[in-house]
């Protein structure tokens, strides 16, 4: 039987690999590299450097294969998600059938965890149900970029008994999370916090979290919406490519 692990890799610093990861990634006799095109290459460098840090056979495969463009097409977000997601379904199939002999493990390293916004295990999922390579999985967890913004600003995420709304920017932009105080979003590219009346709010905003790029901005959103948007745009310009986490609290009183 074939073996796919999904191994959360952390938020980019190579020092969030978790021992039970390190496990992991030396059980792997290949390892699955989707590249992003051009001006992201540093995202699978992290991952060649994971494997060369904490790989002790050398003699592991990297595969890499050019990650599918998700594209805007009839204007419905969930459809052109389904799109990519057909498109990934082919390429996951064809590298677990392909490129694994029988009884082998081969792994995807998956940028924070893989439970929080990322599509790896839905798809291999949709392989399974396809019935036509026959694999087992293995999750392992990863530090998110949501714990590395609260550490860095030294934070808890939710008040004492209170939630905590983990979200995404375009759902952030059709208004304020009813019932919610503190909102932690994600998979924001075009500062959906601009379309909140600021007031009585504060932000804690951190891009490349856990890389030497990382940017960190704080304070009433009124004072710093103007910054964030400022910085952000200078470095997407830089680095071809933004990702960046931020949590909303709105002031008691």
């Amino acid at each position: 039987m074939k073996k796919v692990l999904v191994i959360g890799i952390g938020a980019g610093d190579p020092e969030h690999v978790t021992v039970q990861a390190i496990r992991a990634l030396n059980e792997a006799d290949a390892f699955f590299v989707l590249d992003k095109g051009a001006g992201k290459e540093d995202l699978a460098a992290l991952r060649e450097e994971i494997c060369r840090r904490f790989v002790d056979d050398p003699a592991y495969r990297t595969i890499h294969r050019t990650d599918p463009e998700r594209r805007l097409r009839d204007g419905s977000y969930q459809a052109d998600v389904a799109a990519w997601h057909a498109q990934r379904l082919d390429l996951y199939q064809g590298l677990i059938a392909d490129e694994l002999a029988d009884g082998e493990a081969g792994a995807f390293l998956v940028w924070g965890d893989p439970a929080l916004y990322d599509s790896t295990l839905r798809i291999l999922d949709q392989v399974a149900e396809r019935g036509e390579v026959a694999f087992t999985v293995e999750v392992v967890p990863g530090i998110s970029s949501v714990q590395v913004l609260a550490a860095r600003f030294g934070l808890a995420l939710h008040g004492v008994g209170a939630p905590v709304r983990i979200t995404t920017g375009r759902l952030l932009a059709q208004g304020w999370p009813e019932g919610a105080d503190d909102v932690v979003v994600m998979l924001d590219g075009s500062c959906s916090f601009t379309a909140l009346d600021p007031t009585g709010l504060d932000i804690w905003w951190g891009a490349y979290l856990g890389t030497p790029d990382e940017i960190l901005v704080s304070g009433p959103l009124a004072d710093r919406s103007e910054e964030i948007q400022r910085v952000r745009a200078e470095a997407r310009a830089r680095k071809g490519w933004m990702f960046d986490t931020y949590l909303l609290r709105r002031r008691a009183g």
